[in-house]
């Protein structure tokens, strides 16, 4: 996970917590239980000094978390054999198999039992009948751990857990009340950069597939939603809980468009926008348009003044390219849209107009009259016999 080479990755944080992962569900939530008989007077962390402490099958992670919680109560665990002096201020630490721990507190080899464990789990429940059947009365001390805030604070990768009264069942209840606690948790943790929707949906399927998971395995009846007061708290606690997950357990699992609403309506926004601009644009190309089309009729108009006081042959001639042109130019802009019929009637009779001027102009210079002029009289005299 912390490398970038799995999305999802099962991490218990007090052992390695990777940077960039945030949890989805708690697998499984473990609990330190000390148990001991009532007559070994054991009902608190400082009178465990100089005693020995029975524990099963555990993980070094387990080691380091009850070293951690002995050393802030000022006690140092050892090992050591058996029958040695236990120090005042030390716990000697006695591995005893699970199912030796009744014969082992009979024997008095060890006075108490520790085991790091999920408190419903079997074993757990197995542990804590083992020492009441050996305790006289069937009483038992729970050792709990009433500074657990303060140690949370000390060591923030472990986590503060209750056993609730009764959970272990008899008469009277055991315990007699709730035990407080701490532990370690196994999570489900994604990275950081997996999506809200993905995290949801991994964490929806994940519960939704939790009892048919339990009749292959009983680890999937401790998979539970991490405990959280408000979203600000759960995104900004020491080990954070992704805000996809946070999703499902607040039920704000959204639709497609639930879910892409905002994007949406900013897409849309900017495609009205990209509609009005463009339909804008459109309007004043057309505007612009129009004025080279105002443009063309005045230059027209101008023309037909212009030819007028011309004499060159030559200069005439541009002047009926330049409106041959204006001409083509008015026939594309009709082709391309559909212009006003007042506008096209208007620069057709320039265009028109321009055109029987030049044409008048040429044919007066070719005579060589000005553009005005009348051609020179020439009076002839008609003879009655035909002949002038």
């Amino acid at each position: 996970l912390q490398d970038g080479r799995a999305d999802l990755a099962v991490v218990r944080p007090d052992v390695d917590l990777p940077t960039n992962g945030l949890t989805l569900a708690i697998l499984r939530d473990q609990a330190m239980i000390i148990v001991s008989p009532e007559t070994a007077g054991i009902d608190a962390f400082p009178k465990l000094g100089g005693r020995r402490l029975g524990i099963a099958a555990h993980k070094d992670a387990d080691l380091s978390l009850l070293k951690s919680i002995l050393g802030y109560y000022g006690l140092t665990l050892e090992t050591g054999p058996v029958g040695a002096k236990v120090p005042a201020q030390s716990v000697l630490l006695v591995p005893v198999e699970g199912a030796q721990a009744g014969p082992a507190i009979r024997a008095r080899t060890v006075d108490a039992f520790v085991s790091i464990i999920a408190p419903s789990a079997p074993k757990a429940l197995a542990l804590v009948e083992a020492v009441k059947a050996v305790s006289k009365g069937g009483k038992v001390n729970f050792v709990g751990v009433p500074d657990d805030a303060a140690i949370i604070e000390r060591f923030p990768r472990l986590q503060a857990v209750t056993v609730p009264g009764g959970l272990f069942g008899g008469a009277p209840k055991l315990p007699d009340d709730d035990v407080k606690t701490v532990g370690a948790s196994y999570r489900l943790m994604a990275r950081a950069s997996l999506g809200r929707v993905v995290a949801a949906d991994v964490t929806q399927n994940l519960f939704e597939l939790r009892t048919a998971a339990a009749k292959t395995s009983d680890a999937a009846e401790y998979v539970l939603a991490p405990a959280y007061e408000t979203t600000v708290a759960a995104t900004s606690a020491r080990i954070p809980i992704h805000p996809g997950a946070i999703d499902y357990y607040e039920r704000e699992q959204h639709s497609f468009v639930d879910r892409y609403g905002d994007t949406l309506y900013l897409l849309a926004a900017l495609a009205g926008g990209l509609v009005s601009a463009m339909a804008w644009l459109r309007q004043r190309l057309a505007g612009l348009r129009r004025e080279r089309i105002d443009e063309v009729t005045d230059r027209l108009l101008a023309i037909i003044d212009e030819a007028r006081t011309l004499r060159d042959p030559a200069a005439i001639a541009a002047l009926n390219v330049e409106i041959d042109r204006l001409a083509t130019e008015v026939v594309r802009y009709a082709r391309a849209r559909a212009p006003e019929m007042r506008t096209m009637a208007a620069v057709g009779i320039a265009i028109e107009t321009a055109k029987a001027t030049v044409a008048d102009c040429r044919n007066a210079a070719a005579a060589g009259h000005g553009p005005h002029s009348k051609p020179p009289f020439k009076p002839s005299l008609h003879l009655a016999g035909g002949e002038a």
